[in-house]
């Protein structure tokens, strides 16, 4: 048996789930590679700390090519594609760059590897957003899928391209279907870091209203820290299999909200405002996991409950505002 260290490259390495991941597999001993896109460089605050024990490579989504240099020049043991064009409101503004980067970024990835060596292990981050319309619940690896949004479609296509490739080229290419994850790395668009980022402004008397849609969908919200762990041991099978990633407990985004008001002392009934615009066209109004199968088969549970997850994003927000001030 071997004992030669293995490599990773990551693709969206500088996003809250692929710098998580960089944290994971840098203990694990990896020698962990990042694929940056040129415009992205400044965007490193995630990977900070981190720098000095990971290298970038250079590649873009959209460039095949580039994909086929940065693995010649990686050389990795497994691929994580966690790059996308993530945010779901945006998807509708921007639906044709959302199908390119998200959807066929992909394959991208997936053809270079079947250029350069089919036997690297392939990771595709797919997500509960596929489920949309949902056709049952709880949601499993066997529910039919009905997206609501560009962005469900798109990742629905790099989901069904990586099982395709999968059935049809032999590689060891698995999806991680991902319910809602989140962390102090989350985005600012995101609902959940914007409730908690928002709430500590105004705890520090620096804002007087947070601007929400629909605070009626429901939501199985995990912490990212916890979801990566679950990407490496599924690429450490045997075979490659899919998996549904989540908690089984379904929080509306009221609840959400009330939850982190309340941990900083405050009524969310006197700063939350309905703002029609940031209704969507189309909502997916409940998504819960069935976490069953990856429990059973990989012994994967989350470490994190939703309460401690909220409290967590909101104490960091709370020292990201008492900083910036």
């Amino acid at each position: 048996m071997s004992n030669k260290r293995k490599t990773a490259l990551i693709t969206g390495i500088t996003g809250q789930d692929g710098s998580y991941l960089a944290d994971f597999l840098l203990a694990k001993n990896y020698a962990v590679y990042g694929l940056e896109r040129r415009s992205s460089q400044k965007d490193r605050q995630n990977i900070q700390h981190i720098m000095g024990k990971i290298k970038m490579v250079s590649g873009d989504l959209l460039d095949e090519a580039s994909l086929v240099h940065a693995i010649r020049e990686a050389k990795p043991d497994e691929i994580y594609n966690l790059a996308a064009q993530s945010f779901v409101g945006e998807s509708w503004k921007q639906p044709v760059y959302t199908g390119e980067v998200t959807g066929l970024g992909a394959v991208r990835v997936l053809e270079a590897v079947r250029q350069v060596d089919p036997k690297i292990k392939f990771y595709q981050a797919s997500s509960s957003e596929m489920f949309g319309a949902v056709r049952e619940t709880p949601q499993t690896e066997t529910t039919p899928f009905y997206p609501r949004s560009p962005y469900g479609v798109a990742k629905l296509y790099a989901h069904w391209i990586t099982v395709n490739y999968r059935e049809s080229y032999g590689l060891f290419a698995v999806s991680g279907i991902l319910f809602n994850h989140e962390s102090p790395r989350r985005g600012l668009e995101f609902v959940t870091r914007k409730i908690t980022y928002t709430a500590a402004l105004i705890k520090q008397r620096r804002a007087k209203e947070l601007r929400l849609g629909n605070l009626d969908a429901s939501r199985d919200w995990g912490f990212a820290g916890d979801y990566v762990e679950a990407m490496w041991l599924m690429m450490q099978e045997k075979k490659p299999r899919d998996f549904v990633i989540g908690t089984g407990e379904t929080h509306t985004v009221r609840e959400f909200v009330e939850e982190v008001f309340l941990y900083l002392g405050l009524d969310y009934k006197k700063y939350v405002k309905i703002d029609k615009k940031l209704l969507r066209p189309a909502e997916v109004n409940y998504l819960k996991a069935d976490a069953s199968h990856v429990q059973r088969e990989l012994g994967w549970k989350p470490k994190t409950d939703y309460k401690a997850l909220a409290r967590l994003m909101a104490d960091a927000d709370m020292a990201a505002v008492a900083h910036e001030r």
